[in-house]
């Protein structure tokens, strides 16, 4: 394995080795570049003030991503190129996006201003459209407390409207990109921590079977929070992006399988084609400078009770494969979780994949995500509902259902006994009114500083009514929960 991380900043190569595993970018920006353009707000990332942009070679084309780099590693740049505001700027002349913004008055106070420019620049990269959703979308991970966001929304449409040009530093950076020396895996090490990215499944078995304690990351978007609010030292770090194997979408009969370093970015689409209700979900999961690098895996090994997918995917009856070694097993996503904390992993064993089926024809799929805030918050209530229907002699019956709520015990856990109960009864309102009930009976909810047990067990059996009204018609699908 090599000894050094290769990557460029703002156009010139950089070459690291021995340096603190944790290191995180923003820190190295400011601290040894002196680019302190980039800020540090939270430290968690949620308010976008430290964002800059990503660039990397994706199937054969570049791929440029905002992200957060007050909760990524230097070392996760490995192979790649990040652009901070400074290299904006030619000579004199204001790159179009910062231009923008003067001209509509974008910015007051200007802390958080570099890293709206810096996700402003990535929408133009990728051609995002002008429309107000898709502005919004862009900009939903960056916080400014000055402008009521009027002015730099208008900065933003401005810029999309404008048709990119090609741009001869995209081919100065492509090919800069090819000339790094990031074939396989790497070592860091400093003291006795270190930071290994394999490069293999089985190099990747072997790392855990040397370091079973090591702390496996795949995006960050979690263990960036480790080191940034917890202040925990550790001593191991594993890193996924690198196993080809954890980052492949196949699709196959009857449904996708999902690596589990596959960010939720490049998975939404795919899942959104499966079953539409997730879209939302995932746009909800976290702003785009998390979801570029938040993966699914990662979600689900963390197993948090309000994970935001577990539920959605339980409800769609995916199974979950983990590996250790050469030896693989399945089960059923639901059966990974144990209890608060707890999740079905060995020592060695990793997340591989997870199998989302296809959804049957005749079956009503609704996710619905219940929070204080409809961006960048967690989850109070995480409901989802599969119904496969089937036509009986009186009208439609319900021939099977899964139900499974986060947020309404100490995991991810399905309504088994109100499942249990639907089926075979028909498709009408008496009926969804008594499962509602049993909804409340068979949850045991936690009060805590987001709701309380009473507005939990109220939640779940409301978002069953909703279900139900929204699949017969009587309710706008497109409003928000």
């Amino acid at each position: 394995m090599r000894q050094a991380v290769h990557f460029i900043l703002n156009g010139a190569p950089r070459r690291l080795q021995a340096f603190d595993p944790t290191l995180t970018v923003l820190r190295y920006l400011r601290e040894t570049e002196a680019l302190v353009g980039t800020k540090e707000g939270c430290a968690e990332g949620d308010c976008g003030a430290c964002t800059a942009v990503v660039a990397d070679i994706h199937e054969g084309r570049l791929r440029y991503r905002a992200v957060n780099t007050c909760i990524q590693f230097v070392a996760q740049l490995d192979g790649k190129a990040l652009l901070t505001v400074e290299s904006l700027k030619k000579g004199n002349a204001l790159h179009e996006v910062q231009q923008a913004m003067v001209e509509h008055h974008g910015s007051q106070c200007g802390f958080c201003t570099p890293g709206f420019v810096m996700s402003m620049y990535a929408g133009v990269q990728n051609g995002v459209q002008p429309g107000r959703e898709a502005v919004n979308e862009m900009l939903a991970g960056n916080l400014c407390r000055c402008t009521g966001y009027t002015p730099i929304i208008e900065a933003a449409s401005q810029v999309l409207r404008q048709p990119p040009a090609p741009s001869p530093e995209d081919a100065g950076l492509y090919e800069a990109l090819r000339a790094l020396p990031a074939e396989g895996g790497f070592e860091i090490q400093q003291g006795d921590r270190r930071f290994i990215a394999p490069a293999s499944a089985d190099e990747l078995a072997q790392a855990l079977s040397s370091h079973p304690d090591a702390t496996l990351l795949a995006g960050g978007t979690d263990v960036g929070l480790f080191v940034t609010k917890q202040h925990r030292s550790l001593d191991t770090v594993i890193h996924l992006e690198k196993v080809p194997e954890l980052s492949r979408i196949e699709s196959g009969e009857g449904g996708m399988r999902f690596g589990a370093a596959v960010s939720y970015e490049r998975a939404r689409q795919h899942l959104a084609r499966l079953y539409p209700a997730l879209d939302e979900l995932v746009t909800r999961v976290g702003a785009l400078q998390v979801r570029n690098m938040g993966t699914l895996g990662g979600n689900i090994a963390n197993g948090s009770p309000i994970g935001d997918m577990p539920p959605a995917l339980i409800a769609a009856g995916a199974v979950l494969t983990l590996r250790r070694g050469q030896a693989t097993r399945s089960m059923p996503l639901e059966e990974f979780f144990i209890s608060y904390g707890r999740q079905d992993r060995q020592p060695g064993e990793w997340v591989e994949s997870v199998w989302v089926p296809e959804p049957r024809p005749d079956s009503v799929f609704r996710v619905y995500k219940v929070s204080k805030r409809i961006e960048q918050d967690i989850s109070t209530v995480c409901g989802a509902f599969n119904i496969e229907l089937a036509q009986g002699e009186a009208g439609p019956v319900v021939a099977g259902a899964r139900i499974c709520f986060g947020g309404m015990a100490g995991t991810p856990l399905r309504a088994r006994a109100c499942e249990d109960w639907l089926a075979g009864r028909p498709w009408n309102e008496d009926t969804i009114e008594e499962a509602a009930g049993l909804l409340a009976a068979e949850y045991k909810p936690l009060s805590d500083f987001r709701a309380s047990a009473e507005y939990r067990s109220r939640v779940a059996g409301n978002l069953l009514r909703r279900l139900y009204a929204q699949a017969a018609g009587h309710e706008n699908c497109a409003l928000a929960c």
